[in-house]
């Protein structure tokens, strides 16, 4: 007589790719998510029903900052150990100066930009237009960092540049407007765009003046100081009023259902798949991100793309697994070389982490 499996035992045999890829899928529909819930605050009003504002509780805002605490506090159990005296006093001037640039560019600016552009435009186009992070960054490794990238990387970038400005310019008038409401032709796309250069910029800095930095000090330190930042930020811009309702019980329900499952869950699917998986498997898996993000945002919001985003996104797949092509030829010639570090994976752990982007 066989006895059953063990629950435990089936968890285990949980293969790395499948971490990876359930992880993607729950980063890939944030954005939708996110969406959706603004949309379901903007049903239950908070305010003075006698002549007060009514707020929504569920605002993009509090979304952002709220859930950076539920990620904070991730961060802090799973890497709260490396924040010691003995390590902090190997950190040079030029380290807290980097770490604090980074913080502010990829954990405030970029974030806040992204969320702001989900308010004005579609989210396929945040998607899309978001792609344009990954040629910048390759851009600026080759201008900045002297690194080397082999033809096929280089055809991919293009290819996806291209594809990212054909989504913007190839809308009609009539789209963009009901995309952008009130604010005028391509202000959503503009703000994606603008978080991306953000996003490349810190991803750059943190290549130079980061590497040797340990990943739970590095991502801890960006989303306490980015959520501080951001706080700081909105409330000059937007008066003390606009986070009025941040401890309202309504939106915290929604945000440990928001937090457990894309925060909570997510990473710590992206966290055990990298530790089985190889980083060629996670960089292959997170180009199917757009892919599964539109799609979400057909079943979540049923947002259909358009004739431009099927343009755009299409010439922008092609872009992504040329330069996975490129990547996978770079990755074997360094495994025959043996020049293998961990970096690439480090870097894997942190495009995951926190609210980067969708």
């Amino acid at each position: 007589m066989t006895r059953p499996k063990r629950p435990h035992r089936l968890i285990h045999r949980v293969s790395g790719q499948t971490y990876l890829w359930l992880a993607m899928l729950i980063f890939a529909a944030s954005g939708a998510v996110t969406r959706k819930l603004t949309e379901i605050g903007a049903e239950h009003f908070i305010g003075d029903a006698y002549g007060g504002k009514l707020r929504n509780p569920i605002s993009l805002c509090n979304v952002l900052f709220v859930g950076n605490l539920c990620a904070l506090i991730l961060l802090i159990l799973i890497y709260g150990r490396q924040w010691n005296k003995a390590t902090l006093k190997q950190f040079s001037r030029t380290d807290w100066v980097s770490l604090t640039t980074v913080a502010i560019l990829s954990g405030a600016l970029a974030p806040g930009l992204i969320f702001q552009a989900l308010a004005l435009t579609g989210v396929n186009n945040v998607i899309l237009v978001g792609r344009l992070e990954p040629p910048l960054t390759l851009a600026l490794s080759v201008w900045l960092l002297r690194e080397r990238v082999n033809i096929w990387e280089f055809i991919g970038a293009i290819a996806a540049f291209i594809g990212v400005i054909l989504t913007i310019i190839l809308q009609s008038p009539a789209e963009a407007m009901i995309n952008m409401g009130d604010f005028g032709l391509g202000i959503g796309e503009i703000l994606a765009a603008v978080g991306s250069v953000a996003l490349a910029t810190s991803t750059i800095i943190g290549k130079k003046y980061l590497s040797q930095i340990p990943l739970g000090i590095y991502s801890i330190f960006r989303t306490a100081l980015g959520t501080v930042i951001f706080f700081l930020t909105a409330l000059v811009l937007y008066g003390s009023d606009h986070f009025a309702d941040v401890l309202s019980p309504f939106l915290w329900q929604w945000m440990f259902l928001y937090g457990g499952l894309i925060v909570v869950l997510g990473q710590s699917f992206w966290i055990k798949g990298l530790k089985t998986a190889t980083v060629s498997m996670a960089s292959l898996v997170s180009t199917f991100s757009p892919i599964a993000g539109i799609l979400s945002a057909y079943l979540i919001l049923g947002e259909i793309p358009t004739l431009p985003q099927y343009i755009g996104g299409s010439l922008i797949l092609v872009g992504i697994f040329l330069s996975q092509l490129g990547i996978w030829r770079k990755t074997s010639s360094r495994v025959a070389s043996g020049k293998v570090n961990s970096t690439p994976a480090q870097q894997e752990v942190e495009n995951a982490m926190g609210f980067k982007g969708i």
